[in-house]
């Protein structure tokens, strides 16, 4: 079975939004936006990619923790 259209979109936003979380050469500010932004999601898959975040030792401790914070509420939340 193929994917539903939203899940296909659901893939590219994530997918946008770790590329920003992860690129280097964008200020510090915008990576934040882009993890506060994957917690929003609220999904099994932005779970995921917030926890890969966290793990990423190239990323300023700060970020690592804002990603575990943003992966610990999705986990409260049941999802």
């Amino acid at each position: 079975m193929s994917e539903m259209p939203e899940e296909n979109s659901m893939t590219d936003e994530l997918r946008k939004l770790a590329s920003i979380a992860m690129d280097m050469q964008l200020s510090n500010k915008m990576r934040v936006q882009a993890i506060n932004q994957l917690g929003e999601l609220d999904s099994h898959e932005s779970l995921l990619v917030l926890l890969h975040l966290a793990a990423n030792d190239r990323l300023p401790t700060n970020e690592r923790d804002q990603a575990l914070k943003k992966a610990r509420d999705i986990v409260k939340k049941g999802r």
